[in-house]
Parts: C-alpha cells; structure tokens; sequence
C-alpha cells in the first residue's frame, strides 16, 4: 500500500483523466495514417499506436497505483510524530549539526530546490523509512552506503 497525501491524490487522479483524454487524439492518428495505405511501411501509424501502447500502459500502472493507495488525513496524526508533510528538525549526533527534512510520498520526493534550507525526502527512501512515525525525542538510524547516520529528533511541524 502507498501513502499518499491528499495534494499527490489529486494530482494522480488529474493526471489519469489528461491520460484518458488523450485516448481519442491518438486513436483518431491510428485511423488517419491507416487510410494513407500500405501499414508496413507506414511509420506515422506505427508511431501512433507505439504511443497508445505506452499511454494504455501508464493508464493501467496509475489505476493500480491509484486502487491500492490510502490517502493520509493529517488530523489523525499526533502532532508530535512524523508522518507525510511533516517538517523535521533533526540533530546529526556525530557532528551536532542541524538539519531540516519534509517527508514527502513518492510524488514530491524527486523535487530539489538548492535554495531552500528544508531537504524533502520520499518516505521510501531509507531516510524516510527511519524518519516515518519517530517522535520528538527519539534517536533514529539511518544505514545509508557510507555507512549509518544517527539523528535525534527535535521538532516535528
């Protein structure tokens, strides 16, 4: 099952309906290149149905993803436990260091904004995974390819 907050659930089910209107557009290019003639040499209408293929494909994959996700109501959250859209504030225990993550689901988790000073991180991500439902307070550890990491938590907003 994948977490979802509400913002990614609508942003999947907005992307699955500019998918399903694409249907249309390109079984209309199937049909115009099939009355050009000869379909083994027709590239224009193996290009179309090539894209519906692959439009059908993601359609599907966005339906599964879409039926066997739960959406996360923030209210039923414990302020003080991280959860998808939290901010956390975490202490490295090895140097001291302050640092900022927002735990996100796995839609926003490929954004990076080199200006920001909070870091978000997919809840899939080992970080993530060690992060999810930890409560001010509480050492986490992370085991990263370098080795492992060891934050304390410290805010939770």
């Amino acid at each position: 099952m994948q977490l979802l907050t509400k913002q990614e659930k609508e942003k999947l089910d907005q992307q699955l309906k500019d998918m399903i209107a694409k249907r249309p557009q390109i079984a209309a290019r199937i049909a115009e290149a099939r009355e050009k003639g000869d379909l083994k040499e027709n590239a224009d209408y193996h290009a179309a149905r090539e894209e519906l293929a692959l439009l059908e494909a993601r359609i599907r994959d966005l339906q599964d993803r879409l039926r066997q996700a739960s959406v996360v109501d923030p209210d039923d959250i414990p302020s003080d436990m991280v959860f998808l859209g939290s901010t956390v504030k975490v202490r490295d225990k090895k140097n001291g260091d302050i640092e900022l993550f927002r735990l996100v689901g796995e839609l926003d988790g490929n954004a990076f904004d080199a200006d920001s000073e909070v870091m978000e991180v997919s809840a899939a991500s080992p970080l993530g995974e060690a992060l999810m439902r930890s409560r001010v307070g509480q050492l986490v550890r992370v085991s990263v390819p370098r080795g492992e990491l060891h934050y304390e938590i410290v805010e939770v907003s």
